[in-house]
């Protein structure tokens, strides 16, 4: 097995709040972007509520909701903060995505 095949997957933490029209907007671009470029499985993917976890939403810096973050290597890879639509998202994950 080569080491590409054995790397860990990059996590994808998606900060958002129950509560927002905007989060719940944001989630289905994201599910559209990943399931049209068939990436479902590119990302581990975690679903943060600001409400529930705000120590986590304070470690990563979290001001705006939602905000998408890339983890790779237990780093922050990336970050994008209340997107906009597909295109915007999918070119933010552009560098993860086939």
């Amino acid at each position: 097995m080569s080491a590409v095949a054995a790397a860990p997957k990059p996590g994808l933490v998606f900060f958002h709040s129950d509560l927002s029209g905007n989060c719940r907007r944001v989630e289905g671009f994201l599910a559209q972007v990943l399931q049209r470029r068939h990436n479902h499985r590119t990302f581990t993917l975690y679903r943060v509520d600001q409400a529930e976890r705000p120590d986590l939403a304070e470690r990563f810096g979290i001001v705006e909701l939602p905000t998408l973050v890339v983890v790779e290597a237990k780093k922050v890879s990336a970050k994008l903060e209340k997107p906009r639509g597909c295109r915007e998202i999918e070119s933010f994950l552009s560098p993860w995505l086939r």
